[in-house]
């Protein structure tokens, strides 16, 4: 008996894929993207919908799962962190009071709340939304990419690279992560 997980794919119909390229909702009309900020965009929009597609069909426990000791992260945890991130991102290109922080200062408030309860899965499914909106909306008076916000003057261009980079890496996380829940691999 082995302690290897057995591995979800379908390699004998689409080898490392995650879904079916006909059920991909990231390439669903097969346009491509005119000019850079439709491109930053694309981009972001792609790999936010990977990450809720490495989260897909996993209950609480699965969520909360941790990766390995002494590592506190999580599926859930990566949820939770990039919504406050958001905010991050939100408090950056505004000129006035900065919001509070979702999860708190002490310690890793990210991931070392991420509990195993569904109600917490909700709520942190639920934020990411609702900081994703929040930070789109305010970027989205700035079509200008070479516009510089809030205090320390970053060019829209340069936040958007950067958001595109942050959900990036930790989707690569997130695919080690689902991996050790599952066995499931893939784009």
């Amino acid at each position: 008996m082995s302690d290897r997980p057995a591995r979800w794919s379908r390699a004998t119909v689409y080898p490392d894929m995650w879904a079916d390229p006909d059920d991909d909702p990231r390439h669903s009309d097969g346009a491509r993207p005119e000019g850079e900020l439709a491109t930053l965009r694309y981009f972001l929009a792609n790999y936010r919908a990977t990450l809720l597609m490495k989260c897909d069909g996993l209950d609480a426990e699965q969520m909360a799962r941790r990766s390995v000791p002494p590592s506190t992260m999580s599926l859930l945890g990566l949820v939770r962190h990039l919504a406050e991130v958001e905010r991050d991102w939100l408090n950056w290109i505004t000129d006035g009071d900065p919001l509070p922080k979702l999860y708190g200062d002490d310690g890793d408030p990210d991931f070392d709340g991420a509990v195993p309860e569904q109600a917490e899965v909700d709520a942190a499914y639920a934020a990411l939304a609702r900081e994703q909106a929040a930070t789109d909306a305010a970027l989205a008076e700035h079509p200008d990419l070479g516009h510089r916000l809030g205090k320390d003057k970053i060019s829209v261009r340069e936040l958007m690279v950067h958001r595109i980079e942050e959900y990036a890496r930790h989707c690569g996380h997130a695919d080690l992560l689902r991996e050790r829940i599952d066995g499931r691999v893939g784009q």
